[in-house]
């Protein structure tokens, strides 16, 4: 084993890792499809001369709603120099659109042959920049500290990989980074929190021609609820004073018939915001004006109809200090290569959310992600390349030489 390297000797091999972002990319992996991935990421390892014993899978797959392929994939190394144990992160899946993707390098830049697909940067990209740091590591035979590396399943439809991850299976780790976002220099230190809601409105049916009267329209008490949320600041950007958050009613669905009073209609919304008691406060708005939508309407007859209203924490907010280590090490890192840390704070959820709720804080870092989730969906190759030289910075312990 050599010694200690300095920062400026471990370099990235730039067009290895272009090509291994390129081929995680064309591999489909939605959320709940995440076994064809990982398998690629383990028989990437062995190949590396990973040991069989170092690579475990955990069973989140099996608390989730909705099943699963795998659980996530967990990696621990021993470290061969001493050092707090280090995390390096990133999810698997990605979101539907990406399924079909067929990379092209274009320029600076890499993007969906096809117009009708996305990319699968988000997460791909991050994948592949702790992917390279360790490959990197096995191949040049690297000094590293103790390191664990994690591949999570099913962020994208509500961090639900790593709500379930089993935590001891980690080893403790006491500086933690995952890699999903744009810029190289970013460093995003805290992020909303988010509660679903589920909100069944039960009408009362008549024929809409004969007797129209006798019926109690779920689509008028759905209609003149959300009308009092628009209309008193409840929906959308949500400013109250110094508190600040955001709602959105994403799902409406109802009715079977045009000539049928709607009986029946549910919606499912969200409510964000940093500060956990606001967020209530909005999901308390939110009940309030559904139920006296509901009292509010009656039909010939005096009768009404009602409301059952449900709420669920997907995840909770988190911020971190800028003294925190995690925060300072990524600095250091960054700075490293010459460029500015960028602290930021995020209005969406990561896999940081649930990682600070199980106890390990983590930073996230972009990895060269340009507009994810639509067919315009780019990988900036510079800050990609960045990235996979932070990471390894990072994974190496050598961002303060």
């Amino acid at each position: 084993m050599s010694t200690h390297s300095t920062a400026s000797s471990i370099k990235v091999n730039s067009k290895q890792a272009l090509q291994l972002v390129t081929d995680l990319m064309a591999i489909p992996g939605k959320s709940g499809e995440e076994g064809q991935i990982a398998a690629e990421i383990v028989g990437r390892m062995r190949k590396a001369g990973l040991p069989e014993e170092w690579i475990t899978f955990d069973t989140a797959h099996k608390k989730s709603p909705i099943g699963g392929e795998t659980g996530n994939l967990i990696v621990k190394l021993p470290g061969t120099i001493k050092g707090p144990r280090r995390l390096l992160m990133a999810h698997m899946d990605t979101v539907p659109l990406c399924v079909g993707a067929e990379p092209v390098k274009k320029g600076n830049q890499i993007h969906s042959k096809s117009p009708q697909t996305a990319l699968g940067a988000d997460d791909r990209a991050g994948c592949s920049v702790i992917l390279n740091a360790l490959l990197t590591i096995l191949e040049q035979e690297l000094p590293h500290p103790p390191l664990t590396f994690c591949w999570m399943v099913q962020e994208e439809i509500g961090l639900v990989g790593v709500r379930h991850l089993t935590t001891g299976k980690l080893g403790k780790p006491a500086l933690c980074f995952n890699w999903d976002g744009k810029l190289a220099d970013m460093i995003c230190m805290g992020a909303t929190g988010d509660s679903g809601m589920l909100i069944q409105i039960q009408g009362i049916a008549s024929h809409a021609g004969a007797h129209p009267e006798l019926g109690v329209s779920a689509a008028v008490i759905a209609g003149k609820a959300i009308d009092d949320l628009s209309t008193n600041g409840w929906h959308g950007l949500v400013i109250k004073g110094k508190n600040t958050g955001s709602s959105n009613i994403g799902v409406i669905s109802g009715g079977a018939a045009t000539n049928v009073v709607m009986p029946e209609l549910t919606i499912k919304a969200e409510a964000r915001s940093h500060n956990p008691r606001f967020r209530q406060k909005i999901l308390n708005e939110f009940k309030k004006a559904f139920q006296k939508s509901a009292k509010s309407l009656k039909n010939s007859a005096g009768k009404r109809g009602n409301v059952s209203f449900e709420s669920h924490l997907k995840y909770d907010s988190f911020r971190l200090s800028e003294e925190d280590p995690a925060v300072k090490t990524a600095k250091r890192a960054i700075q490293t290569l010459g460029g500015q840390p960028q602290l930021t704070i995020s209005n969406g959820g990561l896999d940081a959310n649930w990682m600070a709720a199980h106890g390990f804080p983590t930073v996230t870092m972009g990895c060269g992600q340009q507009d994810i989730h639509t067919t315009n969906e780019t990988l900036m190759i510079d800050d990609y390349l960045k990235a996979c030289q932070i990471g390894l910075l990072l994974a190496t312990a050598t961002e303060t030489d």
